[in-house]
């Protein structure tokens, strides 16, 4: 997306680039948790009764498709952190914020004892997707990914 659209509103053109890279990504960790939890045809998946599991597993690879497209593309204006403190604060967010919906799955199939692909994909990838990307978003800027300098986040 080109910012000559949206000359006055740099935060705007970031925000719909970090949900285009996260849009990408999601699809990405979806498939794979699906493939993993439920399997693509008749039966259940190889880690149907162990969907926590299959959940890290799949956002680890959503989470290099995700480094990749903020790095190269939505964020490729700013600055990173460093060339190893940058990547590390990244997926240590990554892996901080995947708290809230592991905890929304581990609601979902442990104590509501809901183990179909609509609860799994609504617990996880629906609702604690939505918060964990809104925690992911702010931590990005502030820690990751800052404003060049002179310009403010």
């Amino acid at each position: 997306m080109s910012t000559r659209f949206f000359p006055r509103r740099p935060a705007l053109v970031e925000v719909l680039k970090f949900l285009t890279v996260g849009a990408g990504a999601t699809i990405v960790a979806l498939v794979g948790f699906n493939h993993l939890v439920h399997g693509l045809g008749p039966g259940s998946g190889r880690l149907h009764e162990r969907p926590i599991e299959a959940y890290i597993l799949a956002n680890l690879l959503g989470g290099l498709v995700a480094y990749a497209g903020l790095r190269a593309w939505a964020f490729r204006e700013r600055q990173v952190r460093g060339a190893v403190s940058g990547p590390v604060a990244f997926f240590s967010i990554g892996a901080a914020t995947m708290v809230i919906p592991v905890i929304c799955l581990a609601i979902s199939r442990y104590l509501l004892r809901l183990d179909d692909p609509l609860s799994d994909n609504l617990s996880a990838n629906v609702i604690g997707l939505g918060l964990g990307n809104l925690a992911r978003w702010w931590a990005f800027r502030a820690f990751v990914f800052l404003a060049p300098e002179g310009r403010s986040a």
